[in-house]
């Protein structure tokens, strides 16, 4: 007996019956295996925030050349990571004894003192060269020098005109409530024009007995820089280091300032 032709929607309806079937039968694929779970990489560092310093007295080496300047067994020489001035670097001592003393109690210790003094002449040197190279050729002072090497003399003659005394424009000290805890000294030009000088209490930490130069140590007793918080020197108005004008506390004022002192202090 003939079958009786199916409708389309009949038809429609085994070919989905049939789909499924084969569908629901069929061999399912492996799953990949799943691959092992890469454990976070740690935030956790070592040294951070106030101890920041710690990493660069630990593994000098493991820096570049332009962030560590120079290390020994007893001191690491950094370039500042937040440069107050066009040439600011760190000395950092590498005596545990005195990785968190206090710089003014530090610095009682006659032998670490003139340790630390012996290692400023040093830097203070490396600073002043670094200086010279920035603004050497703006320099009135610097002309002879400056033109005695552009000459086409071969060789370089063995003595050149002394030229400016870039050290004079260097600061060797330290602050005196530290913003770092390891012991550091800073080594820094006169002209607080760095990229980081950003705020009144950075110009002051400067340019205030705020900043103690190494050649004051040890300190009386009484000397009121052992109480800085108490003599206020982070609030006091702000002051041109150069020509002494009182800005009051118009920071952006003495910004703009300052840049019109570099330009007239680097043609000396």
């Amino acid at each position: 007996m003939a079958e009786e032709p199916q409708t389309t929607e009949e038809t429609k309806d085994r070919k989905q019956e049939r789909n499924a079937f084969t569908e629901l039968m069929a061999p399912r694929p492996k799953r990949a295996a799943s691959s092992p779970i890469e454990p976070r990489p740690s935030r956790h560092k070592p040294f951070k925030n106030r101890d920041g310093l710690g990493a660069y007295i630990g593994a000098p080496e493991s820096f570049s050349a332009s962030t560590v300047v120079s290390h020994s067994a007893d001191f690491v020489v950094i370039n500042d990571l937040y440069p107050k001035s066009a040439v600011h670097l760190l000395i950092l001592p590498r005596d545990p004894s005195k990785f968190y003393q206090h710089p003014i109690d530090a610095f009682e210790d006659e032998k670490f003192l003139e340790s630390v003094r012996r290692e400023a002449s040093r830097v203070r040197k490396q600073a002043a060269s670094e200086l010279r190279r920035k603004f050497g050729r703006f320099s009135a002072l610097d002309q002879a020098r400056s033109e005695a090497l552009d000459a086409d003399a071969d060789p370089v003659p063995e003595e050149l005109p002394d030229g400016r005394d870039w050290e004079k424009e260097i600061m060797c000290g330290i602050h005196a409530n530290p913003s770092m805890d390891h012991l550091h000294v800073h080594v820094i030009s006169v002209d607080r024009c760095g990229g980081s000088l950003r705020h009144r209490k950075h110009y002051n930490s400067f340019s205030t007995p705020f900043f103690i130069k190494i050649d004051a140590f040890p300190l009386a007793e009484d000397d009121n820089r052992r109480h800085p918080d108490r003599e206020g020197y982070l609030k006091s108005d702000l002051k041109c280091w150069r020509c002494h004008r009182n800005f009051g506390n118009k920071f952006t004022q003495l910004k703009a300032h300052l840049e019109e002192e570099l330009e007239e202090w680097k043609r000396i």
